[in-house]
């Protein structure tokens, strides 16, 4: 009987084109290979993205807590037709983006997070994903949300996304974006690296194991330069009413 149920809980998932790997020389002069990993190697990165659910610095709590149950739930066949990609340097995991087919038209994209800050990592793999959509699964627009103010950086304002606030996000009630087709050729140049294909040891390296991060982000020593309670990232508004609490010292 539970083997039954489970048949009937499990989504059928759609064929999708398989995302050909890429690679990016970085401004370190590192390189950075963009794969698609598959369920099985899911259990493998679960525990790099669990330590920053205790993470509030830029949201990476609320994005790692949601990428988290995202993965878990197409590892355990509760999401139809989502997909996952990694970026590895020297087979370190440096990002995890994700997302999934809505129908051949329509992609749905879920987050971005990155595990290695200062090098465009996280912009370099959101393109990435953006190309598997518009480039590979062949569809005419992608719905985009931010979470964080980098992320509103990096993809409403840096891809000039369209608003379309009319349409529910899966990810809930934060005003949903368009990249279109349009959008994306405009882009191209300037947005849309890297190269294919990958030179065969460095996608051997990247296949043979998913290193964890040697320098993922932590919470900062002051913790008021993580608080993002008041809209403001370096902390004035708290360290205001602090002084007022203390009698305007």
């Amino acid at each position: 009987m539970a083997v039954d149920l489970e048949k009937l809980l499990r989504p059928i998932d759609n064929p999708a084109p398989p995302f050909p790997p890429k690679v990016f020389t970085l401004a370190s002069g590192e390189k950075m290979v963009i794969r698609q990993i598959d369920r099985e190697d899911i259990p493998t990165i679960l525990p790099f993205i669990e330590p920053l659910i205790h993470v509030e610095r830029d949201y990476y709590d609320i994005v790692a807590a949601r990428l988290y149950a995202e993965l878990l739930g197409f590892y355990r066949y509760r999401v139809q037709d989502e997909y996952v990609l990694i970026a590895q340097i020297n087979g370190e995991l440096s990002a995890v983006v994700n997302g999934r087919r809505v129908n051949p038209k329509i992609g749905m994209s879920y987050h971005t997070l990155s595990l290695k800050r200062g090098l465009r990592v996280g912009a370099h793999a959101f393109a990435a994903k953006m190309e598997y959509h518009i480039d590979i699964m062949k569809q005419d627009e992608v719905y985009v949300v931010a979470e964080s103010p980098n992320g509103f950086r990096r993809w409403m304002i840096e891809y000039k996304l369209e608003k379309k606030f009319d349409i529910q996000h899966e990810l809930g009630g934060v005003p949903t974006y368009s990249l279109t087709r349009e959008l994306f050729e405009r882009a191209r140049s300037s947005l849309i690296l890297g190269s294919r294909p990958v030179p065969k040891p460095l996608l051997e390296k990247a296949m043979a194991a998913i290193l964890p991060p040697s320098d993922p982000p932590k919470m900062p020593l002051d913790l008021l330069a993580a608080t993002r309670a008041n809209y403001d990232s370096t902390g004035t508004s708290v360290l205001a009413q602090r002084r007022k609490q203390e009698g305007g010292k």
